[in-house]
This record gives C-alpha cells, sequence and structure tokens, in this order.
C-alpha cells in the first residue's frame, strides 16, 4: 500500500461510513448528484445480502466495493460488483485486488460461484487488472448502459461497457490470482486499441468515439461467433483483447 501507511479493509455498517463512500464518489469520478449512487443503496445492500467494504488510512476511507446479489436464469444466484472505487494516490498500490479478493472470499463463503461487473473497454489499465490479474471473462458488450454522464473519466461518450464474468472456483480464477501457470485457449481473434485512448478521449473525442464505435462492432461480431475474451496484452503502442473458445472448468 502507499508508503509507511497501513490499510484497513472492512465491512461497512453505518450511515455515517456510507455517506463517506457517497463522498468519495464525487472525488473518484467527478459525478454530480444526479450520477451518484445515493446512501440509500449502500443501505439495501447491506440489508438483503450484498457487501460494501470500505478501505481506510488511518481515519480516512480511501477505497470502497459494493455488490449486490443477483439471479440468473434458473434461479441461479451471482453477485453483481457495481462500483469499485481508489483514489488516485492509492492506485497501483495492490488495494484493488486486495477489494476484490475479499469480495471473492465473502462469495465463496453464501456458495456463489460468479461475480459479475462491468468495465469500460476504453480503460486499458482496468482491463488488463480484470482479465490478467483477476482472471474474468468476458461474452457481452453492452452499448451506452448507462447513458452519458457527468463524469470527466467518461470524456462525454457513450457508455458502452464489457461485462466481466468471475469464474471464482474456477482452475482459471485459482490460477491467475495464485500467479501460477495454466492452460490457455488458443487464441482465434484480436481487438487493439491504441494505449493514449485515455488521452484522445479528452483532445479528440470524434476519433475516440469512432474507435469505441469501431470496438463495439468487433466485440458484437465475436461474441455472436461464440468467442469470449480470454487474455490481454499490452504494449507501448496498444492494449490488445485476446478472444478465443471458453468453456468453464
Amino acid at each position: 500500500m502507499r508508503g509507511a501507511v497501513a490499510i484497513e479493509i472492512r465491512q461497512l455498517e453505518t450511515r455515517d461510513e456510507f455517506a463517506a463512500a457517497v463522498k468519495l464518489q464525487r472525488e473518484i469520478w467527478g459525478f454530480e448528484d444526479v450520477d451518484l449512487l445515493p446512501l440509500r443503496l449502500f443501505v439495501v445492500a447491506s440489508k438483503i445480502g450484498g457487501q460494501v467494504l470500505g478501505a481506510y488510512a488511518g481515519s480516512r476511507m480511501v477505497a470502497f466495493c459494493l455488490c449486490i446479489p443477483g439471479l440468473k436464469a434458473g434461479a441461479k444466484p451471482y453477485f453483481h460488483s457495481h462500483m469499485l472505487g481508489v483514489l488516485p494516490e492509492y492506485r497501483n498500490s495492490g488495494l484493488g485486488k486486495a477489494l476484490k479478493l475479499k469480495q471473492r472470499q465473502y462469495a465463496l463463503s453464501t456458495g456463489v460461484d460468479l461475480i459479475e461487473w462491468t468495465f469500460d473497454p476504453l480503460e486499458l489499465k482496468n482491463a488488463f487488472f480484470n482479465i490478467e490479474r483477476l482472471g474474468a471473462i468476458v461474452r457481452r458488450y453492452v452499448h451506452n448502459q448507462y447513458g452519458r454522464t457527468t463524469s470527466h473519466l467518461h470524456g462525454g461518450l457513450p457508455t458502452d461497457r464489457l461485462v466481466a464474468e468471475w469464474w471464482i472456483r474456477s482452475k482459471r480464477v485459482e490460477a491467475t490470482i495464485e500467479g501460477l501457470p495454466w492452460e490457455r485457449p488458443e487464441v482465434e481473434a484480436r481487438i487493439s486499441l491504441p494505449a493514449n485512448i485515455a488521452e484522445l478521449r479528452v483532445k479528440e473525442h470524434k476519433r475516440a468515439r469512432e474507435i469505441q464505435s469501431k470496438a463495439g462492432e468487433q466485440f458484437d461480431k465475436y461474441f455472436q461467433e461464440g468467442l469470449a475474451v480470454i487474455g490481454f496484452e499490452k504494449s507501448t503502442e496498444s492494449g490488445t483483447y485476446l478472444l478465443g473458445t471458453w468453456e468453464l472448468k
């Protein structure tokens, strides 16, 4: 974690703690009130079997993570991890992974084997983390899921999202989080985005939208063909989604 400050991760339970998580949303994403997850949602999540985690450096909350229970077809339970936020000065410290592993422990203790969340395909560092550090796979692309938001991080673009599937009992996930080797499926297709897409989103909005739109068409095509995102490569020039045939093991 950052410097010599010890980080404590704990379940949030009080209204004051939930209010601190709401405030943190403004600091991280710059949301206006209309786009904030309200305090009442944190309260409800904590009452219906969800999990609300906060990470503290001393008395200051520096990150939080919220998940809620859901049902798939056939009444299969899963968790939807709706939001995870870390203050900029505490990123790249392992805190995000620590929060996700706490979330995994909670899901395992309830008998659930799937956690899902959405992420922006243009956020390449996030993609690498989800796929290569956690072992998530992706089989769905959603166009403009939340509409256009007030966050400066979204750059005024449609909120296109990939849906991460984290099969937390699978060999793939167990090997990935332990840093152990495992047999990857054959790569059958690639979708590459420029490494400077975050800068383009701010400075060249039209070009960023063209890149986003093209990527969306490619994801739609490959997912319809039955492929899944099974890996992610990064270089100084690009971030590349690797797609192949996937089955749960």
